[in-house]
């Protein structure tokens, strides 16, 4: 144990936390997906733990590869990044995997890998913005040449996002104002921005209302809003899986059933996924939920101590901006799970059960690793330096990791 913290980089306490929400991931994945078993593996319980296991095991050599990486080079990587997210979305949008009544997913072909563009494209814009954001810090107060290169790739990708995934492409506009509100992006700016964004999102449901098939995943957004505001008028197929979730939560008590016992699991459409915190609080109890959500709460305050350690503009903006991103979700699906949000499709990052979307998360968690890496090596030779006492003039310059 001590020379695997020895040899790994980057903070420990998220190399921890990320640990504990793994284990956290492989208890709850297996205890439900035994129905899901029964129905498309024969009885063979054992299948998803196998393979999630895998997944967490690849995803966990995907962060620890990425966090070796020194950070600067997602500067350059974001640009080309960028370039390639439209032309994928719009693929996805025009002739993706359709699941759910939505083109969310894009298939490789010969392999068969099936992704979510829409985890490519946050990673890359975040990225991008920090670059644009920590380069443009002299005209981030000017409209033309500060605000129009930022906000441009913002809506592009969105939009693009929106028509098949609402949920993710408001998590990513409130994620990039954050990221702008830290970069010293004008106020009035940013203020006409929310205003545009609540009128675009009222525009919608109202087209939606009056022409459904104008949105065809428009009508199913206004239910469930329908349905969250006026739960006493909703019919009992509508609220289902959030009737079934609350009584999961009730079930699980203080303490929880102990690991494995759930019956909500049975009745759940999907437990492993985006009501995967119910029941984790169906077994853990609120002891067990409140555990989880500590552990997102941490990992935050881990974020915000390496940006402000962050010798860079660009380090500081990209650790915040991913690192908001993967938070906002937990949270956003967590009140899903409580009834506190309406349905949203969200998963919980690095616990739910998934593929490629882990892998995603364990690449975004590796680049805030690779910048809390370089700012431990430029203190350590900053600590080297004072010991040595040597004059400053015969001493290198050191280059801070600015882009």
């Amino acid at each position: 144990m001590k020379n695997f913290f020895r040899d790994i980089k980057g903070d420990k306490v998220i190399w921890i936390v990320v640990v504990i929400l793994c284990i956290f991931s492989l208890l709850a994945v297996y205890s439900s997906t035994g129905t899901l078993a029964y129905r498309k593996q024969h009885g063979n319980t054992e299948y998803y733990l196998v393979k999630h296991f895998l997944i967490l095991l690849f995803g966990l050599t995907l962060m620890y590869v990425t966090h070796l990486i020194k950070y600067t080079h997602y500067s350059r990587i974001s640009q080309i990044g960028l370039f390639l997210t439209f032309p994928v979305l719009a693929v996805t949008l025009i002739s993706g995997t359709n699941l759910n009544e939505a083109n969310r997913w894009l298939t490789v072909p010969i392999i068969n890998l099936t992704f979510q563009s829409s985890d490519v494209a946050k990673l890359f814009l975040i990225m991008y913005l920090a670059r644009v954001l920590s380069k443009k810090q002299e005209l981030v107060k000017d409209f033309k040449k500060g605000f129009l290169p930022v906000i441009i790739p913002v809506i592009l990708v969105t939009l693009l996002i929106l028509p098949a995934n609402f949920s993710t492409a408001a998590i990513l506009f409130v994620t990039c104002l954050v990221i702008m509100f830290i970069g010293r992006i004008s106020m009035k700016y940013m203020l006409t921005l929310i205003g545009l964004g609540f009128a675009g999102i009222l525009l919608i449901f109202a087209l939606s209302k009056t022409f459904p098939k104008l949105f065809p995943r428009g009508t199913t957004w206004v239910a469930r809003v329908d349905h969250f505001l006026n739960k006493e008028k909703a019919d009992s197929d509508a609220t289902y899986q959030v009737d079934q979730a609350k009584i999961a939560i009730v079930s699980g008590g203080i303490l929880g059933k102990s690991p494995g016992k759930s019956t909500q699991r049975n009745f759940l459409p999907h437990p492993y996924s985006d009501f995967i915190f119910a029941i984790v609080i169906e077994e853990y109890g609120l002891a067990g939920g409140s555990f989880l959500l500590l552990l997102y709460l941490i990992l935050f305050y881990r974020v915000i101590r390496i940006a402000s350690k962050s010798e860079g503009n660009f380090g500081s903006l990209l650790v915040v901006g991913i690192g908001f991103s993967l938070v906002f979700q937990a949270l956003i699906n967590m009140a899903v799970a409580v009834n506190l949000f309406p349905v949203t499709g969200q998963t919980l990052p690095l616990v739910s059960m998934g593929g490629t979307s882990i892998w995603f998360t364990c690449i975004a968690i590796g680049i805030i690793l690779s910048v809390s890496r370089r700012t431990e090596m430029e203190t350590k030779n900053g600590t080297e330096l004072e010991v040595l006492q040597e004059p400053v003039l015969t001493m290198k310059p050191q280059t801070p990791g600015l882009v």
